[in-house]
């Protein structure tokens, strides 16, 4: 841009051609177009839930858990029974006593009231509890993915603007050093175009650092795509409603519904332990063979049937602790319930607040504010060319232009990143999770 200025004020003796190129490189906006390879946001969200092992896992935790309350509504495995009884010590002779049998036969354990329908709904519940939670879980990621490339699509924009204005700084320390080898400009000018053209520098190594550490988090979920170039488009993200009943959309948020299901997981635990009041039953069938004596006589085979069953006399030390023990249970199910209830409520009221206010902060800077910025720099820009104000003043202008400029890019990004935070609260249509 240098020979664009110089032929100018050599031959004009003034930088008139400053002010355009300053205001125009000001209010030009991010006009680069991203390349065939850069990453929007939408990408982005697609390969992190394509690719996340942790909704997977609870996937799998669901799974296993319905498969569970399938087995747990099965009576246990029938039992072989099988041996000899009443031999002789003496002799060792099968046939010496009508008392001695070869056995065989089977034993059937029924368990006590409803305990394996009881059991088999508490697998259901914690299997509901697990696919709610990744639901929760494809929530959070798309929430973290879109405040993560928020956050980055910042700081690249903002590496951006910086450039654009270092390159009119630099320009400018060009046209000062001019002015100074006439006579026109103190060396004091020239040192501070410098170490503004300086600072600018150190703010792009900032940049860059925090721009590294984004794309280091969203790798973590996309893994080598992250350090593609980002696309130029601001971010959009899905509307938000336009009215809100927390007292209805708060309970249907897939943690609590985890949590609702692991209260009624507990409360069929203490159905579970009521059920040991209750006997439990054994039945036992055999089959049992004599030998001939050994004279010959015949000896008639034998069938025992038997029926045990549990005698719950004694219940103060087993029973009644196992039902109190599982009621506390149930007690803390509900305590951490109630707790995700205010966190969520507590989550959605103030990134509700944050996004309104940035949201009258955003028009202040589109109405007001940034007009005025550019209206200032052209000011300064006028009053340093006319002799009526220094260099320093010119440099300030332009300063504050780009951290108006660098505001207004972070409050439309910290907008969407509240906005983002309350679309895991509401729920999102286009990535909607069952």
């Amino acid at each position: 841009m240098c020979h664009l200025f110089l032929p100018c004020f050599l031959k004009y003796k003034n930088i008139v051609p400053v002010a355009a190129v300053s205001v125009g490189l000001f209010f030009s906006g991010l006009l680069i177009s991203g390349s065939a390879l850069a990453l929007n946001l939408e990408q982005a969200e697609q390969l992190a839930i394509a690719s996340d092992p942790l909704i997977e896992s609870l996937k799998a935790t669901s799974r296993s858990f319905e498969e569970e309350s399938f087995a747990a509504d099965t009576l246990p495995d029938p039992k072989l029974r099988f041996g000899a009884v009443n031999i002789p010590v003496d002799s060792f002779d099968m046939k010496q006593e009508n008392i001695t049998q070869l056995k065989l036969g089977i034993q059937q354990s029924f368990p006590a009231g409803d305990t394996l329908e009881l059991q088999s709904k508490k697998s259901k519940y914690l299997s509901r509890s697990a696919l709610a939670l990744a639901s929760d879980a494809e929530l959070k990621i798309l929430r973290d993915v879109r405040e993560t490339y928020l956050n980055l699509y910042y700081e690249t924009s903002a590496h951006q603007i910086i450039l654009e204005t270092k390159d009119l700084f630099s320009d400018l320390v060009t046209i000062t050093e001019s002015i100074y080898a006439a006579g026109r400009a103190s060396q004091q000018d020239v040192v501070l175009a410098n170490l503004e053209l300086a600072r600018l520098d150190d703010r792009l190594t900032k940049i860059q650092a925090m721009e590294e550490g984004y794309r280091s988090t969203l790798a973590q979920w996309i893994g080598d795509p992250a350090w593609n170039s980002i696309s130029r488009e601001f971010p959009e993200l899905p509307g938000l409603p336009e009215s809100v009943d927390l007292n209805q959309v708060i309970p249907q948020h897939p943690l609590i519904r985890s949590e609702s299901a692991k209260v009624d997981a507990s409360r069929q635990l203490i159905e579970v332990a009521k059920q040991d009041y209750k006997p439990g039953f054994s039945a036992i069938l055999d089959y049992g063979y004599r030998q001939d004596t050994n004279n010959g006589n015949n000896r008639a085979d034998m069938l025992t049937a038997l029926v045990s069953m549990d005698i719950p006399l004694f219940t103060e030390n087993r029973q009644d602790k196992k039902v109190s023990a599982n009621v506390q249970k149930t007690a803390a199910a509900q305590y951490s319930k109630d707790d995700k209830l205010r966190f969520l409520k507590q989550y959605y009221d103030k990134n509700q607040y944050q996004w309104q206010r940035l949201g009258e902060r955003e028009k202040l800077y589109t109405n007001s504010i940034l007009k005025s910025a550019k209206n200032n720099t052209a000011t300064a820009l006028t009053a340093y060319q006319s002799g009526v104000s220094e260099f320093n003043t010119l440099m300030r202008a332009e300063i504050t232009g780009l951290d108006i400029r660098l505001e207004d890019l972070r409050i439309r990004v910290d907008r969407a990143v509240a906005q983002a935070r309350l679309l895991y609260i509401t729920g999102d249509t286009n990535n909607e999770t069952k």
